[in-house]
């Protein structure tokens, strides 16, 4: 995936990844975060060695990060406080998005930076995605993630790299994490953005109009990680108000806390 284009003061519709710059204006955190369990984490993880790790992929500037966060640590109140001490040796998350100026953003605004690393990365990139997981992962003497997170990611990665490069992302995601919540995308938000693209004059999306994977994209999201990725489905928490499922997701091929 190649680097986004310079906005300046462009049509935010023009963001060809998922880059909007007030992506949560629209659809806001509390929109997910809600739906899911007080206690997850713990219930998860009861035993587990801390801290947790967690990745977000496609992290946008940060304000869902910060919001599931707060929701899986019970700190919903802390933005306007100081970072609670016990929060770095519970959780440490990782987020990552394509755009460099969102990342930058994400990191002037985190209240938790010493739980929360935000980084610019293409994830499709192997190049530059292997030694830089790694070397995160390194520093905790682990192999892979406790918990990833893939909130409204799917389509983007669908559109930009294709059948193949959906399947490539969720086989990725599924060999980095033990447990996966995702939030694909449905089919009509596809449609949406390629008349977005073209309203604007622009190139419509190079695999669209070739893509075989549709219709219904939670189930087609699900019928992957489970036939394909040795994922099995755990929990749907239900749809937000846009009419996006909330999927839980946990690995068949390592036991919990192995990473």
């Amino acid at each position: 995936m190649a680097a986004p284009i310079g906005r300046g003061g462009a049509e935010p519709g023009a963001a060809p990844y998922g880059n909007f710059p007030n992506y949560s204006r629209f659809h806001p955190p509390e929109g997910r975060v809600s739906l899911l369990p007080q206690g997850l984490l713990h219930s998860l993880f009861p035993a587990a060695t801390r801290p947790l790790l967690g990745l977000d992929v496609g992290c946008n500037s940060g304000e869902l990060s910060v919001a599931l966060y707060q929701h899986l640590l019970g700190l919903q109140d802390s933005r306007s406080g100081p970072e609670p001490p016990g929060a770095a040796r519970e959780l440490q998350l990782l987020c990552c998005d394509i755009d460099p100026e969102l990342i930058r953003r994400a990191q002037q605004s985190s209240p938790f930076p010493a739980s929360i690393s935000f980084a610019s990365l293409d994830f499709m990139d192997p190049g530059a995605r292997e030694p830089f997981l790694s070397s995160y992962l390194e520093r905790f003497g682990r192999s892979s993630f406790d918990i990833g997170f893939c909130m409204s990611v799917t389509m983007w990665i669908h559109l930009n790299h294709g059948d193949g490069g959906l399947l490539e992302f969720l086989a990725l995601l599924a060999s980095l994490c033990t447990f996966l919540l995702v939030e694909p995308q449905p089919w009509r938000c596809y449609r949406a953005a390629a008349r977005r693209l073209r309203r604007l004059g622009r190139a419509d999306f190079e695999h669209f109009r070739a893509l075989r994977i549709c219709g219904d994209m939670a189930a087609s999201v699900t019928r992957i990680l489970t036939q394909q990725c040795a994922m099995e489905l755990v929990c749907s928490f239900g749809s937000t108000a846009w009419d996006r499922s909330l999927l839980l997701f946990r690995s068949t091929a390592r036991p919990q806390g192995s990473g």
